[in-house]
């Protein structure tokens, strides 16, 4: 699992190989979501800063762990961004190998914003 750090703040983590959480955390649609996606009012990215991937921490894999289990267990659970966007992250890539890795889950480990300003 890697975790996309910003300025040292933590902000995601996604479970895949290091070249899946680069071409997804990287994408344009995903940086766009978190120009605009708040935490406590404050956006994720300011556009500039590096976004730096790197291998995600026992106490980070921990957390990523405790969602996809709740949100295993919440069917009707209210919006989620963290599993929204692994779905809108996913980008086609012919060069992808056919053992699922275009299905990985990305788990924000900041709170986000009820009006972070997205669609979907």
């Amino acid at each position: 699992m890697f975790t996309l750090d910003i300025d040292g703040v933590a902000i995601a983590v996604i479970n895949g190989t290091e070249e899946t959480a680069r071409d997804l955390f990287t994408c344009d649609g995903f940086k766009e979501d978190i120009q605009a996606m708040k935490s406590d009012g404050k956006v994720l990215w300011n556009g500039t800063s590096e976004l730096k991937i790197r291998p995600a921490t026992e106490d980070e894999i921990e957390i990523f762990e405790d969602a996809l289990a709740e949100d295993d267990s919440e069917e009707d659970a209210p919006f989620e961004p963290d599993m929204r966007h692994a779905k809108s992250a996913e980008e086609p890539d012919e060069d992808e190998d056919e053992d699922g890795e275009d299905d990985a889950d990305i788990v924000f480990l900041v709170d986000i914003d009820e009006d972070a300003g997205l669609d979907s």
